[in-house]
């Protein structure tokens, strides 16, 4: 889809870097196996044990049928998200960045950006609580050493992606492995686990507790780190080749997910034939669980195995965590900052809160914090679940891998489910802390009040945008644009400043030729190229790579010709966003037309079938002529 090639491929250092093309049966299915487990990491992380412990501690079994359906939405969630980046190639913030205005796309960016951090600090807390119950740590020192597992993914990216699957799949197969030997210990009846999976909500207090397994299982980054991680496969991009990149990036996240309920379903059924059977109803924090397995599973190893599923939850959450921060980073912003210093800054904001609440509160306000994480990942989720549906159903890019009518349906359900029950955790814990402000409560008012409402009013914006442009564009269709005008003065337009914008391919002689074509040689031209590489994105005009000094070479032998042929000319390099530095170029040069090529250089190829041209022709308020490679001019 060539008005998709202008941003950089999502996680462009390892994008396709493992063949899954000419190989079959079980060998293809295992070269599809990875991208779904470093999701589902985010479905066991330490942020959704609380809620697990809390459910199976007060109801025993009867509260596992939700875990069973969370599991069934965020399964077919991910899958869009798959889907969306094998058909697409595209990552969920990068087709959000080609659909929204820059400014929807920057506050985006900042949710999503919160959301991580929110994520990280869950993380941040689970590590250092499986520090301190195992080693004894005091809970600030584990989360000073928590900073340094920023080392840790840069190791692994230098040996590629597949080693990093493999650490994460080892990971969860601890964590998995543990909380097996715990069921065996805790020898759970199994009639009533059976009875566990009939829908049932025991009093009001079950409703929040299940709202709030809802509303911790399905976590706004995977959706994005799901689109992207898919395209670490090489694929046959024809359409059979597609649909069978869709089946089997299917089955890898039914078997991922699968094995995140049976780690969730694990704590639940450990609280509840421990905590509840002992007539414990109250258990709902971590350490207490841990402090209280031991006695009540009659041996060490209980409180042990729990600690050390806890530490790899952390740890394997972390990772999954920097990247998907590098993916809205890119794919918001098409930015891209050193892996160290991207994972530092994620870890920095996510330690500060976690510091404060010790220092201030103590550690015994952790839980709250835990809590306080998980409703900011709540107020995010639909920001990345609606437009998620919608490029799914949107029929022009999808093509005929569009979703079908009764999965947009089931979809659309359950994005209302989460929404609804996640918008209600919202309310509840605004209201709890209006309460507990007390005379204080007006700053509660004033600040998380307003950003809940804007919040609110952004989603209802995201829902609505597609069916009004649906609509706008029909009754364009049906009503004229306007009334026939006199025609007058018909003679050829003069133009003295002309700008025209080159890329070094073939195209160039034509875009050239047409634009002194409407100049003659009584104009002057401003030859223009604008440098998109990474250095060029960060450094701007300081950068001195080879491919800017190139450039700057290449130019200057256009200009040295058309002096030599007699015209008036000069040249200007621009460096970082095309969209942004052509309108200032032509503005700055007074020009009174604009010429381009339909193929850009690199990163700015297609330029009329993409967003850069609609931009432009927006900003420069001039005529734009537009030369195709074939010598056409629209």
């Amino acid at each position: 889809m060539n008005d998709e090639v202008l941003q950089r491929k999502s996680l462009s250092e390892v994008n396709a870097s493992i063949d899954a093309t000419h190989r079959k049966g079980w060998r293809k299915l295992l070269a599809f196996l990875g991208p779904a487990y470093l999701v589902s990491v985010g479905y066991m992380d330490p942020g959704n044990w609380a809620t697990d412990i809390a459910g199976g501690s007060k109801f025993g079994y009867a509260l596992i049928w939700v875990l069973l359906m969370s599991n069934i939405m965020a399964l077919l969630l991910q899958s869009l998200s798959a889907r969306l980046g094998v058909v697409r190639q595209l990552d969920l913030a990068q087709a959000s960045r080609r659909t929204y205005h820059p400014v929807i796309n920057f506050i985006l960016w900042i949710l999503a950006e919160i959301a991580i951090a929110a994520c990280d600090l869950a993380e941040v807390l689970g590590m250092a609580i499986g520090l301190k119950l195992l080693f004894g740590l005091p809970l600030i020192w584990g989360v000073s050493i928590t900073v340094l597992d920023t080392l840790l993914l840069l190791f692994l990216q230098s040996y590629g992606m597949r080693k990093i699957e493999l650490f994460i799949i080892s990971l969860v197969a601890i964590i998995g492995a543990s909380f097996l030997v715990e069921m065996i210990f805790a020898k759970p009846a199994l009639g009533e686990l059976a009875r566990g999976f009939i829908p049932s909500l025991p009093g009001d207090e079950a409703l929040y507790i299940a709202i709030g397994i809802i509303g911790a299982t399905v976590m706004p980054h995977n959706l994005y780190l799901h689109s992207s991680l898919v395209q670490t496969r090489r694929i046959d991009h024809s359409e059979k080749g597609i649909w069978s990149a869709i089946k089997y990036n299917f089955i890898d996240s039914a078997i991922a997910l699968n094995a995140a309920f049976f780690v969730n379903s694990a704590i639940l059924i450990l609280a509840a034939s421990t905590f509840f059977k002992a007539g414990m109803y109250e258990v709902a924090d971590i350490e207490d669980a841990y402090k209280f397995l031991s006695p009540l599973l009659g041996n060490e190893w209980g409180s042990m195995l729990f600690g050390i599923a806890l530490i790899a939850a952390g740890q394997s959450s972390t990772i999954t965590g920097t990247l998907a921060g590098q993916i809205v980073m890119e794919g918001y912003l098409n930015l891209r900052i050193a892996a160290w210093l991207r994972r530092l800054i994620t870890r920095v904001i996510a330690i500060i809160p976690a510091y404060l609440v010790i220092i201030l509160y103590g550690e015994s306000e952790t839980g709250a914090l835990l809590v306080l994480s998980q409703v900011v990942l709540s107020l995010q989720l639909g920001f990345a679940v609606i437009p998620l549906i919608h490029f799914n159903s949107d029929k022009e890019k999808m093509g005929v891998f569009v979703i079908k009518p009764w999965l947009k349906i089931s979809a659309w359900f359950i994005a209302g489910i989460i929404i609804a029950l996640n918008v209600k955790l919202v309310i509840q814990e605004v209201s709890k802390w209006i309460v507990s402000a007390g005379d204080h409560a007006w700053v509660v008012w004033m600040t998380a009040v307003p950003l809940c409402a804007g919040a609110g009013i952004l989603l209802l914006y995201i829902i609505l945008k597609p069916f009004l442009e649906k609509r706008t564009k029909e009754k364009e269709m049906k009503i004229p644009h306007g009334t026939a005008v006199t025609l007058r003065d018909l003679e050829k337009p003069v133009y003295r400043r002309i700008a025209i914008t080159v890329d070094f391919s073939s195209v160039d002689a034509l875009v050239i030729r047409s634009a002194v074509a409407q100049g003659s040689k009584e104009a002057r031209y401003l030859l223009i190229h604008v440098v998109e590489t990474a250095g060029a994105m960060v450094y701007g005009s300081e950068i001195a790579d080879l491919e800017s000094t190139e450039d700057k070479a290449a130019l200057e032998k256009y200009l040295l010709q058309l002096h030599e042929l007699g015209y008036h000319a000069e040249i200007k390099v621009g460096y970082g966003n095309p969209r942004r530095r052509i309108p200032e170029m032509v503005k700055s040069f007074d020009a009174d037309l604009l010429v381009m090529g339909a193929h850009g250089h690199k990163l700015v190829k297609d330029l009329i079938f993409g967003t850069t041209l609609d931009t432009v022709r927006h900003r420069v308020k001039i005529p734009v002529l537009i030369v195709t490679a074939q010598g056409k001019v629209n």
